[in-house]
C-alpha cells in the first residue's frame, strides 16, 4: 500500500471513530426501532435452517446480529470503534448467541470459509475500499454460503449521484461513497458471486433526526442543509442483495 494512500486511509477511520463515538447511543436507538422490521426482511430474504453460524460485518450496535440471532445458531459481530463495540455488547446481554468482536472489516480475523452466511448492514458507504470488504465476507463464507450486502444506492445519474454523496459527507464525515446498484452489482461480479436475489426500496428519511444521528450540529448542520435534496426529508434506495458463493464443481 502506498504511504499516501495508507495516510489517508488511516485518517479516514480516526474520523470514523470520532464520529460514531459521539453517536454510539443514538445509533443504537435507531437500531432499537427498526429491529422487528429487519428480523422479519432476514426471515425472508436468508430463509435460515436454524443451523448457521453467521457474521455481521461492521456490526455497529448490533442492528444485523440481532436480526440474525432469532433464526441461526450463533452471530459473530465484528467492530472496530470502541464506543459502538461497548454498545453493541451491553445490548447483546439478551442474546446469548451473539459475540462482538474488535476487528476490522476489511482485514477479518478468521479462517477461510468460517461461516454459512456473511453480511453486513449499511457498511459499504463508509469503507475506503469496499472491495475490501467484500473479498473479505467472500473469504469467511463457506462454498456455497450466503452473502448479504445492504446500503443505501447511488442514483444512475453520475451528476444526481455526485449531488448525494456531497450531502452525505457533509452530514457525515466517515461517508465515502454511496455506489450505485451498477457499482454494487459489478462488485459481487468481480468476487464470483452469484446474485440470487436483489431488492430496491424508497425510504423517506425525515432530515432532522437523520442529522441529529450523525451529530450534525452548528455550522456544519446549516451547510449540511443547504445541500439536502429536500427541504424537510428526502427518499433515500436503500439494496439489499442475497448472493451466493458457488461451491466447486
Amino acid at each position: 500500500m502506498r504511504p499516501e494512500y495508507a495516510r489517508g486511509v488511516s485518517e479516514h477511520a480516526d474520523t470514523g471513530r470520532a464520529r460514531f463515538a459521539e453517536t454510539a447511543e443514538a445509533v443504537g436507538r435507531r437500531s432499537d426501532e427498526r429491529a422487528a422490521e429487519f428480523a422479519r426482511r432476514i426471515r425472508r430474504l436468508v430463509s435460515p435452517t436454524g443451523e448457521e453460524r453467521a457474521l455481521d460485518s461492521g456490526s455497529g450496535t448490533g442492528a444485523l446480529a440481532f436480526a440474525l440471532a432469532a433464526f441461526v445458531r450463533e452471530v459473530v459481530a465484528v467492530e472496530i470503534v470502541p464506543e459502538l463495540l461497548a454498545e453493541g455488547r451491553r445490548r447483546a446481554a439478551a442474546y446469548a448467541n451473539v459475540t462482538f468482536v474488535d476487528a476490522d472489516a476489511t482485514r477479518l480475523p478468521f479462517a477461510d470459509a468460517e461461516f454459512d452466511v456473511a453480511g453486513t448492514l449499511s457498511v459499504v458507504h463508509h469503507v475506503p475500499r469496499p472491495e475490501l470488504l467484500l473479498a473479505e465476507l467472500v473469504r469467511v463464507t463457506r462454498p456455497g454460503g450466503t452473502v448479504l450486502v445492504a446500503d443505501q444506492v447511488a442514483p444512475a445519474d453520475p451528476l444526481a449521484a455526485l449531488e448525494l454523496n456531497r450531502f452525505e459527507r457533509a452530514r457525515d464525515p466517515s461517508h465515502t461513497r454511496v455506489l450505485s446498484d451498477a457499482d454494487l452489482r459489478g462488485l459481487f461480479d468481480v468476487n464470483g458471486l452469484v446474485l440470487v436475489r436483489a431488492e430496491l426500496e424508497e425510504e423517506r428519511r425525515e432530515l432532522a433526526p437523520y442529522l441529529d444521528c450523525a451529530g450534525c450540529g452548528g455550522e456544519a448542520r446549516e451547510r449540511t442543509l443547504a445541500l439536502a435534496p429536500g427541504a424537510e426529508s428526502y427518499v433515500a434506495t436503500i439494496g439489499w442483495y442475497v448472493l451466493r458463493r458457488p461451491a466447486p464443481a
